[in-house]
C-alpha cells in the first residue's frame, strides 16, 4: 500500500456522489433574504484593520441594509441585490464582543447574535489536519480545558467535492460553535491546539475555519490556474488526483470571508503523486489562495496574509525511500528553510522528531498535536504578529567547511547537540557535480561540537574522493521521539532537515577548506 492508501477510502467513498453535489450547490432561488453558508451565530468576525466582508441572498432588486449593534454601533449604506446576492464590508471593528448583525429589507430581517470580533484562521490540508481533538494524547484533559475558552470559536466545512468553482459551501458540518467538549472533540485538534494558544497570547478573539480532508494531494486543493504554472493541468483525473475538486468546493466558496492567516498541514499523499512538483505546486498553490483571498474579499485580506504549515513527521521506521525527505525539502522550496526568498511571511513547525510508533491511528498519524501547535505559534507570533525576538526556526548551517577527514559546520545560531552517528550523512565523490539518491552516501558521526558549531567524521570517504554534499536527517523516520541530535539551546525546536550539494552551491553555504 502506498504511504497514504489507508488514507484514501474515504476520499474514493464519495465520488460517486459528485453528480449529485453539483447539483445540491447552495440555490438561491426562493428569494428569502438570509446570510451565506458560513456565518452564523456565534461566529467570529475578523477584527480592526481589517474590514469584514458580510454577504448573502435576497429578493432580486431588493436593497439589503446591515446593522451592526452592541460595544459599538454600525449601520452601512443600502446595497441593491444582484442575481440573489447582496454583499457589504463593515467598517474596521475592535476585537470583542458581544454583536448582533441584522440584515434588513422591507419587511424582512436575518440575524446573527453573539458575534465577536478577533482574529480569523483557516486551517487546511488532509488528515493530520483533520485528525481530531479526541484522538490526540491526554485527550481528556485537553476536552475539559474546551469550555473555558469560550472566545475561541470553530466551524468546519463538510467534506465536498466540484468539478466547478461554487460560490458557496455546499453543506456545513460544524456551524460556528462556543467550544465545548463534545465539539472540540470532533475538530481539527492541530486547529484547535493551534487557536487556544494563540489566544492565550492574544487575550482577544480567535476564529477557526477548518476546510481538510484527509487522503488528498495539493492539486485538489488548488485552481486550474496554480495547477498551470506547474504543468499539472493535464493530469489524470481519479479520486485521488482530482484537480481543483476541493478547491472548487471546499476553498473557492470562502474567499469572501476576511481572515488573518491560513495554517495547513498536508504533503503525505504528494510523497506518491507528482512528488517532484511539489516545490513548484506547494508555493504557487499558497500565492494563489493569496491573490484569490485578498481579491474575494475586496482588499480586505492581506495579498501577503501569513501561511504557516506543518513539515511532514514521519511513516515508516527504517524506510529507506526518500520521498518523505524529498517532500519535507520541496515543502520549502527546497530552502530548507521558511521564511526565504520564495515564500515569504510563511512559517513552519518541524515535525520530523514526533513520531509516534504506537498510534492506534497508524504511524502515519502521530498522536502528539500539543508540540506541533505550539511551533505553529512560535512562528505565527513572529511571522503574523510581528513580535520580536520570537525563535521560532532551529537551527540551519551557514557554513559547511569540509577537509579530507572532517567537515565543520557552523549554525546560524547556539546549538544542543548529543551524540549520533548516522543521522548526518556526507556524498564521497571523484568528480565536481551534486550529488543524487543514487551516489555514495556514507555516515557521518558527530565527533565534537561547540557553541554553535558540529564537527562531523569524513573518515569512510575513499581516499581518491571529496565530500561533496551534506545531507541531516533525510529519512522517512530519522530519529525517535524528542531525540534527534540538533536542536536549539533551548532544546526547543528541532533542526530541519537539509541536503546541501557543494557543486554548484559552492561560496553560497559550502566555503573552501
Amino acid at each position: 500500500m502506498s504511504a497514504t492508501g489507508h488514507e484514501l477510502g474515504s476520499f474514493m467513498a464519495v465520488t460517486l456522489c459528485v453528480a449529485f453535489i453539483l447539483v445540491a450547490s447552495v440555490d438561491s432561488s426562493d428569494g428569502s433574504l438570509r446570510f451565506a453558508s458560513y456565518y452564523g451565530d456565534h461566529m467570529v468576525l475578523q477584527k480592526s484593520p481589517e474590514r469584514a466582508v458580510l454577504w448573502g441572498y435576497g429578493p432580486e432588486d431588493a436593497q439589503v441594509t446591515v446593522s451592526l449593534s452592541g460595544p459599538k454601533k454600525q449601520k452601512t449604506s443600502p446595497v441593491n441585490v444582484t442575481k440573489g446576492v447582496w454583499r457589504v464590508t463593515l467598517d474596521p471593528v475592535d476585537a470583542g464582543g458581544p454583536y448582533s448583525v441584522k440584515a434588513a429589507i422591507q419587511g424582512s430581517t436575518a440575524i446573527l447574535t453573539d458575534v465577536l470580533f478577533g482574529d480569523v484562521w483557516l486551517c487546511g490540508g488532509q488528515s493530520n489536519m483533520y485528525f481530531k481533538t479526541s484522538q490526540i494524547f491526554n485527550a481528556s484533559e485537553e476536552l475539559a480545558l474546551a469550555a473555558k475558552y469560550p472566545q475561541v470559536r470553530t466551524f468546519m466545512a463538510a467534506l465536498n467535492l466540484s468539478e466547478t468553482e461554487l460560490t458557496d459551501l455546499i453543506q456545513v458540518e460544524l456551524p460556528w460553535t462556543v467550544p465545548t467538549a463534545r465539539s472540540v472533540a470532533e475538530f481539527s485538534a492541530v486547529c484547535w491546539l493551534f487557536g487556544r494558544y494563540m489566544y492565550e497570547i492574544l487575550k482577544y478573539p480567535i476564529g477557526l475555519v477548518e476546510s481538510c480532508w484527509g487522503g488528498t494531494p495539493v492539486e485538489a486543493w488548488s485552481s486550474s490556474r496554480a495547477l498551470q504554472q506547474c504543468g499539472l493541468e493535464h493530469t489524470i483525473e481519479s479520486p485521488k488526483e482530482g484537480n481543483s475538486v476541493l478547491w472548487n468546493a471546499m476553498i473557492h466558496p470562502l474567499l469572501n470571508m476576511t481572515i488573518k492567516g491560513a495554517i495547513w498541514y498536508q504533503g503525505e499523499t504528494n510523497a506518491d503523486y507528482h512528488q517532484d512538483k511539489y516545490n513548484c505546486s506547494f508555493p504557487v498553490m499558497i500565492d494563489d489562495w493569496r491573490m484569490a483571498f485578498h481579491q474575494g474579499s475586496g482588499g480586505q485580506t492581506a495579498i501577503d496574509f501569513p501561511f504557516g504549515f506543518v513539515q511532514l513527521c514521519t511513516f515508516i521506521k527504517g524506510s529507506t525511500n526518500g520521498s518523505f525527505p524529498n517532500i519535507r525539502w520541496h515543502q520549502t522550496a527546497d530552502f530548507g528553510f521558511v521564511p526565504n526568498q520564495r515564500m515569504k511571511r510563511t512559517f513552519m513547525a518541524v515535525a520530523v522528531d514526533l513520531p509516534d510508533q504506537t498510534s492506534p491511528y497508524g504511524t502515519i498519524h502521530p498522536r502528539d498535536k500539543q508540540d506541533v501547535a505550539y511551533r505553529l505559534t512560535l512562528g505565527a507570533r513572529a511571522v503574523a504578529y510581528n513580535e520580536k525576538d520570537v525563535p521560532f526556526r532551529g537551527p540551519f548551517p551557514k557554513e559547511i567547511l569540509p577537509s579530507r577527514m572532517y567537515v565543520n559546520i557552523t549554525y546560524n545560531q547556539s546549538v544542543s547537540v548529543t551524540q549520533s552517528k548516522d543521522i548526518f550523512e556526507i556524498c564521497c565523490s571523484g568528480i565536481q557535480a551534486p550529488c543524487g539518491p543514487k551516489s555514495l552516501w556514507v555516515p557521518a558521526s558527530i565527533m565534537q561540537w561547540g557553541p554553535a558549531t558540529v564537527l562531523l567524521s569524513a573518515s569512510l570517504c575513499p581516499p581518491t574522493d571529496e565530500v561533496a554534499a551534506v545531507r541531516y536527517a533525510w529519512r522517512d523516520w530519522p530519529c525517535d521521539f524528542k531525540a534527534c541530535p540538533i536542536y536549539s539551546a533551548s532544546g526547543i525546536l528541532p533542526a530541519p532537515p537539509f541536503i546541501l550539494n557543494r557543486y554548484p552551491d559552492k561560496g553560497k553555504i559550502w566555503k573552501s577548506s
